[in-house]
């Protein structure tokens, strides 16, 4: 999915990033809290996403709030990562100058040897986030450029329901 940012300042910024899953709460992704997108989402909790299917001319998107999930939830979730991608958390200081691909990987190694009879524990400036929804809508393309668009806006604990058009 992209995830959109801004910074306080109001300069936007989006990636992809890999959704994980989708809760009664909103929608699951992991990170490291000291990379960009996560010194933005600190900065500025409101984001957005956006979800696309080409081959089926289909797009989703989401308005919402971001909140970190707890410690107990982004542990449970490292543990199942593959090892290599824990070393790498680990290795890693995401979105940050390095002075060469060598070195980040000296750093993996150095890591993988550290860690080679034990787990690799979960970074403290990595977990997850949900992003709560405020507005979902969805896109469907249609002939003509007559396209269908569903807008679901929370109001008062419910959803309102309004089409858009094209």
């Amino acid at each position: 999915m992209t995830l959109a940012t801004n910074k306080p300042g109001g300069r936007p910024s989006a990636r992809m990033v890999l959704l994980k899953g989708v809760t009664q709460r909103g929608f699951v992704f992991f990170t490291n809290y000291q990379s960009r997108k996560g010194r933005e989402l600190a900065a500025n909790p409101r984001v957005a996403l956006v979800f696309y299917w080409r081959e089926m001319n289909r797009q989703v998107r989401v308005i919402g709030r971001v909140s970190k999930l707890s410690a107990t939830e982004s542990d449970a979730y490292f543990a199942t990562r593959p090892r290599a991608s824990r070393l790498a958390a680990l290795a890693s200081r995401q979105s940050g100058v390095i002075p060469s691909r060598a070195a980040l990987l000296d750093r993996y190694e150095e890591l993988e040897d550290r860690y080679q009879n034990a787990d690799p524990p979960r970074p403290i400036n990595w977990g997850g986030y949900c992003v709560h929804p405020d507005e979902i809508e969805f896109w469907q393309q249609g002939a003509d450029r007559l396209h269908d668009r569903l807008r679901y806006r929370r109001r008062r604990g419910g959803w309102i329901l309004e089409r858009l058009s094209p």
